[in-house]
Formats: C-alpha cells, structure tokens, sequence
C-alpha cells in the first residue's frame, strides 16, 4: 500500500457526467463525457462544448492540439481550445467504434466493418475489414495503421493499393497498442488475455492469466514496458529484449483487493498512474514499485475511468465513471 501521498496536490473537478477520455489541449486539461460533451477546465472556469448534441461519445483522443471524439450519432468532430467544433466525418447514425489519430493531423476511424483513413491534407481511404473493427492505431513510421478485428489484426498502408497485412489469431481482438518503436502489436480480446505479435515476423505472444477483462494499455516512453489494467494490480509486461514478454513474467504494481481499470505511463520516466474500480489513484515506479498515494477511494467510488499526463509529464488529469474528476499537479 502507497505509504506516500499527493493528496494534497490534486484539485478536485465535476465533470457532471462519466468521463470517457482525458487529454491536454496544450496547457488546459479537457475531458470527453459520455453525455456528449467536451470540457475544458480552468482556474475558477470551465467551457462545456456540445461535440455530440444529444447523443453520447464512445471514443476519443487527442492529437494535434484536438480532442478528437466519435459518438453513437455517427459522427467524428474535432474540438478546439477556442471551442469550435470541426466536424470530420458522419457515417449517418451508425456508432463510431475506434478512432486514432496522430500529430501530424492523420485521422482513422471505424464503423462496423468500415474502416476510413484521412491523412494530413485530408484524403480520405477506406478499407472493409473481414468484420467489426473494435481498435486502430497507427503506426509509429510511415502512415500505415493497425486493425483489430475478429480472428486477428491488420496491418494497412491507406495509400496503396497492396492488401492489409493479416496477423492471425482466433478469437475477439478489440483494442489494440503499437509499442513507440513499432516492433510489437498487442491486442485486448473478449476472453480475459491479451495477444501480442513481434512486427517483424509475426511471432505470436499470448499474455494470460487476468481475473478480468484488459480495458487499458500505455506504453513507457522507451517502449520497454507495457502497463494492462485487468488484475487487482498493474500488470507490467517487459518488452525491452528481441523476445518481448515470452518466458518471462511480468511485474505486479499496486496490489489492492480491487481491480484496476485504467493505466498511463509517465511521459518521460518509469512511472505509471494506475487508477482502480473504486476510484483509488496511485502512482506506481518501475521496476522497484514503489508507491505514492494520489487518491484515496471515496465512499461509494466508482472506477476511474480515463488518466491523462500532460506532455511535460508535470500534471496528471484523471475522470470516474460517476462524474468525478481531479487534476494532480507534480511537486517539483
């Protein structure tokens, strides 16, 4: 248990509504609520911007100063630190079901089998996956993007006509994490493990064992570790050598009699934020795992729900699936 504490470094946020991502529009922290809102929170001030009127968000993420949010109405919007909101896609009322996106401006999302791709200058590809596309992200080199679909993933290149790239393995593949160098694909599935490949030649990776279904993955700067929610710690998985986790075990942060539900990796160091079922907050070191206390968990907490560090890793947003929110600030 986290004997160290920066309770007393986090101001407290509503959010009025559960949270499903978190994010910084360059200094001001932002949260996409599932009431279809985005909010933007300042000292004494907020700005609650209706992205998806009436309708919820299901997914959403930052990239390129935007908070990026696909919602059941169909659509995909960019919100603005002015407010405005851009819209980028509809898909005519079917549910956007991942999105990603990039510094460069690059947008892909999907719905149901359709996956669409727009670059930077706004071209736009798309692509039929073998079915429904639960996770995409890009890759880390070259515009070429990462599918989770039944039986396995893909690998795309939107610009050329060559077919995807499969990655195979049975079952439901759901979201799915490219390590910062590119040489590993792990997906989340509907059982309780996750599936990894090796780029390079496609050699398989089966990470088991979860008491529950992974939800959350974040990646270390390096590339050499990979945080998973799912258990009643962090599940820290080594990806430093050739062989990745194969044969190895992985490192256990934060043991608590409740499981944790989101996971972010510090920016800059080996330190993850790991939040839990109940609300609970830590902060988790690698490899030695030591802990400091971020949060206690309220009477009748519920999970937190999405963590987000700003780039200077000096702050640490986070948002519950009840409303709640809190902004850490780092002592110096």
């Amino acid at each position: 248990m986290a004997n160290a504490s920066l309770t007393a470094n986090v101001t407290p946020l509503d959010a009025g509504a559960p949270v499903a991502a978190a994010g910084f529009l360059g200094p001001i922290p932002a949260l996409a609520l599932e009431d279809g809102t985005v909010l933007l929170t300042a000292p004494g001030a907020g700005q609650r911007i209706a992205a998806h009127p009436d309708s919820a968000i299901l997914v959403a993420v930052v990239a390129a100063g935007k908070f990026l949010t696909g919602g059941d109405d169909g659509r995909v919007v960019a919100v603005s630190l002015d407010g405005t909101v851009e819209d980028i896609a509809n898909e005519k009322g079917k549910w956007i079901d991942a999105l990603t996106a990039r510094s460069d401006g690059a947008i892909a999302w999907s719905s149901g089998k359709s996956v669409r791709a727009r670059d930077a200058s706004g071209g736009v590809k798309e692509f039929t996956a073998p079915s429904t596309v639960r996770g995409l992200a890009f890759m880390p080199k070259g515009y070429r993007i990462a599918i989770a679909h039944y039986d396995g993933a893909s690998l795309w290149f939107p610009n050329t006509a060559a077919p995807p790239d499969p990655f195979l393995w049975k079952g439901s593949h759901l979201s799915i994490s490219v390590s910062p160098d590119g040489r590993f694909l792990v997906t989340t599935m509907q059982e309780n493990t996750l599936h990894a490949w090796r780029a390079a030649d496609k050699q398989d990776m089966r990470m088991s064992g979860y008491p529950a279904k992974t939800r959350s993955l974040s990646w270390s700067f390096d590339g050499h570790w990979l945080a998973t929610s799912g258990a009643d710690a962090a599940i820290v998985w080594p990806f430093k050598d050739k062989e990745g986790p194969i044969n190895k075990a992985p490192l256990e942060c934060g043991a608590r009699e409740a499981k944790v539900t989101a996971v972010a990796f510090h920016p800059k160091s080996l330190v993850v934020a790991q939040g839990y079922e109940d609300g609970f907050l830590l902060l988790c070191r690698i490899p030695d795992g030591a802990e400091i206390l971020v949060r206690a968990s309220p009477v009748g907490g519920q999970a937190i729900s999405a963590l987000a560090w700003d780039e200077a890793g000096r702050k640490l947003l986070f948002g519950t699936a009840d409303g709640a929110a809190g902004l850490l600030d780092m002592p110096s």
